[in-house]
């Protein structure tokens, strides 16, 4: 569990729970806490951490809520209350090492899947993330060794240095605000997969593609195609939550001065770039999607070209050779007479005509084009 607090100009990590009344006490307006912890250990401290919210925000989280948090399986949605808002969001970012993982049930430690497909594909991720939004206090709920979480704290904590804010970077405002940019990271965590996942993709379609190749690497083609479908479906249900969201802004109670009015429309401005930034996800995951079905089209499109110009090739040459196969027949007939059969003159005269019928013929079909070869 990793513990912020946040003051305008100023972030500190605390070392636990215990010590947040404290430093609740002295706290001016705008401070706030963030409350990072791995689905497992939320699930353990959880008494604490209910502790921690009464004291802070004088509130607890619902029991539906809690659930909400350590569901494994649970999809990317909004919901509130009076006193606090929840989010919950799948990440789309690649993990570090093995393939992502799937619980048998909630709060239940994860086992390994195979899973076929390319080794991008296999490496991305999608477990919830969840948010319960206090005016005081953020908490997160991870899964466990979220590098999600590691990687905003350590930039959070270089914000806050004097070269960063010479820099022009600013901390969040409030949770809120850093609820979005956490969010934000996890779509770009995705949005960097692109390049690599576009050139698998392309290979793919080079060999579909190949006259010279025969591609067999199907069952690696399906699970990609079914990955992406997946993929399509979670940024659909980030985008639906994000909207949700988007809109609970404008019901919130109107700011009591300038200030706060800013802030509020900042909190919109991001809301809308994190929604755009999921409309890019969803866009280029459509726009795969296509490229394989469009792939798997031309591919026997082109096979069934090719086996057109072998049938069209064996017709022509058994139309060459129908006429031959003819003249032997008739001189092969068991008769004592057959004119040219009894001369000496008479196969070079059979072997001539075959010669010239089989020329005649193939040249008839080359200005035709039915032996021209296809340019590639």
């Amino acid at each position: 569990m990793r513990i912020f607090h946040i003051e305008p100009g100023r972030i500190a990590e605390v070392a636990d729970l215990a010590d947040l009344a404290g430093l609740a006490a002295g706290d001016t307006p705008q401070a706030y806490f963030w409350i990072a912890c791995g689905r497992a250990e939320f699930e353990a401290r959880l008494s604490k951490v209910q502790t921690a919210l009464q004291t802070l925000c004088g509130a607890q989280l619902v029991d539906l809520h809690v659930t909400d948090l350590i569901n494994t399986q649970l999809p990317s949605h909004y919901d509130y209350t009076s006193q606090y808002d929840v989010l919950v969001f799948r990440r789309l970012a690649a993990t570090r090492g093995s393939a992502p993982t799937s619980p048998t049930s909630p709060g239940a430690a994860s086992a390994p899947v195979r899973q076929s497909g390319p080794p991008i594909l296999r490496r991305i991720d999608t477990s919830p993330v969840g948010f319960a939004i206090f005016d005081k206090v953020l908490l997160s709920v991870h899964p466990e060794d979220c590098h999600v979480r590691d990687a905003y704290a350590d930039k959070l904590l270089q914000t806050a240095t004097a070269e960063s804010r010479a820099a022009g970077a600013r901390l969040p405002t409030s949770s809120s605000d850093l609820m979005l940019r956490i969010v934000n990271s996890m779509v770009d965590g995705y949005l960097a997969l692109r390049r690599e996942l576009t050139h698998q993709l392309e290979h793919w379609q080079r060999e579909l593609l190949s006259p010279r190749s025969r591609f067999n690497n199907w069952s690696a083609l399906l699970e990609a195609r079914k990955t992406l479908h997946q993929l399509d479906d979670v940024c659909e249900e980030q985008r639906a939550s994000m909207q949700d969201w988007t809109e609970a802004l404008k019901t919130w109670p109107e700011p009591d001065s300038p200030s706060e009015d800013r802030e509020r429309e900042l909190l919109q401005v991001r809301s809308r770039d994190v929604l755009e930034h999921i409309e890019r996800v969803v866009h280029h995951v459509r726009r795969l999607e296509h490229s394989v079905e469009t792939a798997v089209q031309m591919h026997f499109s082109v096979q069934s070209n090719r086996t057109n110009h072998i049938m069209r090739t064996l017709t022509v040459l058994t139309a060459i050779f129908l006429p031959l196969n003819l003249i032997a027949g008739i001189f092969g007939m068991n008769f004592d007479f057959i004119p040219l059969l009894h001369k000496q003159t008479g196969f070079w005269w059979a072997l001539g005509s075959m010669a010239l019928i089989a020329g005649l013929m193939s040249l008839v079909f080359w200005r035709k084009r039915y032996l021209a070869q296809s340019t590639r």
